[in-house]
């Protein structure tokens, strides 16, 4: 496979009213053409912040620290993500080489332009096809993510659409350019079952047809287990756990993915109680000092965990945990 994203040392920090704030800390990950990996963790871990510096995306009282590379591998030669500035340079990543599903379409659609006109417009940016062209690609797309009537509903605004229909639409719009890298952020959450799968199918599909990576932003494990080819777990903006999906979901390492795992309702007997992780995601401004999670694991080893941060330790060939329990049996 070829390289698409390598993402090293990636560090941000928002200037709030209460101060600078860390959001993301040193995380790396790396993504191959034709990969799908999976971004799981609890609501405030740093997904969606993560996702979008992959992009620039983030507000305007967002900090790189200095150590942050993020380099785009494309056919015309590498793209430095951290050296675009301005709206022309940034054109490159922003829809054209890079594509993102956002969580909440309605805030994504201009409200008082038609879907129709938006797809059009993106299209005739980011590629060659002339207004004919990709009018007949936009609503060719709006079927495939199915869409009933995809003629109509082109000419139709965002507020005109039910939710799960507005979602299905964001997608057929970023999907209508064919990136490179599609940055899917809860993608699937305000569907039925059913447009789901045709949802996921369809991210599958495309994968196969056009070598594209994803980068799946979710809560739903289940989600992840069918479309991932590896996942990443995340929490208070830093990495913990990474490895191929079926082995992280299998053998968890992480007493955060453990938890994580067992929270999920078992449909082989629901009289068992769930089991909830305890204590809740602590505020960026009162970061835990040594393991972010160790203010909520069951595992504590005491004074090592409130003061070192754990390094990542392989667990098996490609499966790595960032936990002071592995990091004492590795010096054993």
């Amino acid at each position: 496979m070829t390289r698409l994203i390598d993402v090293e040392n990636l560090t941000l920090q928002f200037d709030t009213d209460e101060g600078r704030i860390t959001a993301v800390d040193n995380v790396s990950f790396d993504l191959e053409a034709g990969e799908v990996m999976g971004l799981v963790g609890e609501s405030g871990s740093g997904k969606s912040v993560t996702a979008k510096s992959l992009m620039k995306l983030n507000a305007s009282n967002a900090h790189y620290s200095d150590e942050t590379k993020i380099t785009l591998h494309l056919e015309d030669g590498e793209v430095k993500v951290m050296d675009l500035n301005g709206s022309k340079e940034l054109k490159v990543i922003r829809g054209g080489a890079i594509s993102m599903i956002f969580q909440e379409p309605m805030a994504s659609f201009a409200p008082a332009i038609t879907i129709g006109d938006q797809m059009v417009e993106q299209l005739m940016i980011h590629t060659d096809m002339n207004k004919k062209r990709a009018k007949e690609v936009s609503i060719e797309m709006l079927d495939r993510v199915g869409i009933s009537d995809p003629a109509t509903r082109f000419k139709q605004y965002a507020f005109e659409l039910s939710g799960g229909m507005r979602q299905r639409a964001m997608i057929a719009m970023a999907l209508s350019t064919k990136p490179k890298l599609l940055i899917a952020d809860e993608p699937t959450t305000a569907l039925d079952v059913t447009i789901q799968a045709q949802v996921i199918d369809l991210m599958k599909d495309l994968v196969k047809e056009f070598g594209m990576g994803i980068i799946f932003i979710t809560h739903d494990l289940g989600v992840i287990a069918q479309t991932a080819d590896k996942v990443a777990v995340m929490y208070l903006g830093r990495l913990i756990e990474q490895g191929p999906v079926r082995e992280v979901i299998r053998n968890p390492s992480h007493p955060y993915t453990k938890g994580l795992i067992a929270a999920l309702p078992s449909l082989d007997d629901l009289d068992v109680p769930l089991s909830p992780i305890p204590g809740d995601i602590p505020s960026p401004l009162e970061r835990p000092s040594g393991c972010v999670f160790n203010t909520r694991c069951s595992a504590n080893l005491g004074a090592r965990c409130s003061t070192e941060v754990p390094q990542f330790t392989e667990v098996v060939e490609g499966h790595n945990v960032a936990c002071h329990l592995y990091t004492e049996e590795a010096a054993k």
